[in-house]
């Protein structure tokens, strides 16, 4: 009867030369990630310092932000791409709309991408990491476009025809009072945030759900975004193109950085857990496979056992 050596459970075994992606590590194989409370300590403080330094980029007088605004106004017609006015006129036809359009430019900008970056931590751990680090990337570079070029929104033209749909219909908006319109730099328009921020939120989903109707959602969001801040007047054409730009270019270096550096504590720890585990499986299922056979009843009564495999062969 033959004997064969027991073997581990399959589950235990890991093919020589397979490696864990990083950075999943730890007895469970769970990926390490930032404790919540630190990450929520930096996002808080992170987006804390961009707003407080939108602020302060606020320059005295705003003649350099209108005359911006004529550039931009100027290019886009030579383009053929100033597509703002004609929006806005749109919009404001259809009143319940674009009380919509207003509560969605105050709200989602906030809400969706914060939704997203717990449903990626959460879900996606493995990614989290790269895609927080292109978003706060863009958002501080943003800070830089805001203090060198200070940009008039379209709403603020009257004179162009343009015509802000909070203040014609007295809805709920982002600047709604005269109290919220302080808390926030209005000339800082280029790049546009809020499409740079949507495209973030976009890409996320359409890469990482699983589901068809999650990554339609995906899709649909960040074009949604761009109509509405086009359409009520806060951002033009170009501002929405710079704001994508932006976020695709830190989202792109952002993959290749964690893709060859384990940056942070926890990207070693689980680095060296991860070649830790594997060494420890490995030398596992070398020893199995070493271990010599079990003894034979009949010839263990005699004190001898059965050749190894390499002595049966020489015999032959």
């Amino acid at each position: 009867m033959a004997h064969t050596a027991p073997t581990a459970p399959p589950s235990r075994l890991i093919p020589p030369g397979r490696v864990a992606a990083w950075p999943r590590a730890g007895a469970k194989g769970r990926p390490l990630v930032p404790s919540v409370w630190r990450e929520l300590a930096l996002i808080v403080l992170f987006y804390t310092a961009y707003t407080l330094t939108r602020l302060i980029l606020v320059q005295d007088g705003t003649a350099p932000a209108f005359a911006h605004a004529d550039q931009i106004l100027a290019f886009e017609r030579s383009l053929g791409v100033d597509v703002e006015l004609p929006l806005n006129q749109l919009l404001l036809e259809v009143p319940w709309l674009a009380r919509a359009a207003n509560v969605f430019y105050a709200t989602a900008h906030f809400a969706v991408t914060l939704g997203v970056v717990v449903w990626v931590y959460r879900s996606h751990p493995e990614h989290y990491r790269w895609l927080r680090t292109g978003i706060m990337a863009a958002t501080g570079a943003a800070l830089l476009g805001f203090w060198l070029y200070p940009l008039a929104p379209p709403r603020f033209l009257e004179h162009e025809g343009f015509v802000d749909p909070v203040t014609a219909l007295h809805s709920m908006g982002l600047y709604a009072s005269d109290a919220s319109a302080t808390l926030t730099n209005q000339y800082a328009a280029m790049p546009s945030m809020h499409a740079g921020w949507a495209l973030w939120c976009g890409f996320a989903l359409v890469r990482l759900a699983t589901r068809r109707w999650v990554r339609a959602l995906g899709a649909v969001y960040p074009a949604t975004t761009v109509a509405v801040i086009l359409a009520t007047a806060n951002h033009y054409v170009l501002d929405a193109v710079a704001g994508i730009a932006l976020v695709s270019a830190a989202l792109c270096a952002s993959r290749l950085l964690y893709r060859r550096l384990p940056l942070g504590s926890a990207g070693r720890t689980g680095a060296v857990a991860t070649a830790a585990a594997e060494r420890r499986a490995e030398a596992e299922l070398d020893a199995q496979t070493r271990r010599r056979r079990p003894t034979n009843p009949d010839i263990a009564d005699t004190g001898d056992t059965l050749p190894d495999s390499d002595a049966s062969v020489h015999a032959c």
